[in-house]
């Protein structure tokens, strides 16, 4: 898991609170092993099955992230973004892959403090283009790190 943020004061945060409260092992500078904390958004995706962005909950931060994430990462790669406000179809359709796109129906902050909350819900927002695979894949992702992930409506 790659974490990255344009703030290298918030990278070193984010490392701080997680050796505070998550095992140690979980922190790790090498690909596959735990977590890798890097400085740009094309070292986080350039292998990435899913990128989750924490971006603001506004329209153009959403279709920013969005477009640099098409950009950079392989066509595999499945976007996921925390959204209560904006539409998953509108953003989906701002890619080159509506099917591989689906909201987090909690704002970046919401998702943030959910992380100590294992167990809790997780509600995923679907399209009418997104790919079931799409849908699986996110939801498997949560249920490995100990949440329960659920589907509402396609929009």
């Amino acid at each position: 898991m790659f974490l990255e943020d344009v703030m290298p004061m918030n990278l070193e945060h984010a490392r701080e609170t997680l050796r505070r409260e998550l095992n140690a092992d979980v922190l790790s500078r090498e690909p596959g092993g735990g977590v890798a904390f890097v400085s740009t958004i094309e070292e986080a995706v350039r292998e990435a099955d899913l990128a989750i962005d924490c971006v603001p909950d506004e329209l153009e931060s959403k279709l920013e992230i969005l477009w640099l994430l098409d950009r950079m990462s392989p066509p595999r790669t499945v976007f996921a973004t925390p959204t209560t406000q904006l539409s998953i179809a509108d953003l989906g359709e701002s890619t080159y892959r509506a099917e591989k796109c689906i909201a987090i129906a909690a704002s970046p902050v919401e998702l943030a403090g959910l992380a100590a909350n294992a167990g809790a819900e997780i509600v995923l927002r679907a399209a009418e283009a997104t790919a079931p695979e799409t849908v699986t894949l996110v939801t498997e992702f949560w249920q490995r790190l100990g949440f329960a992930p659920t589907v509402r409506g396609l929009e």
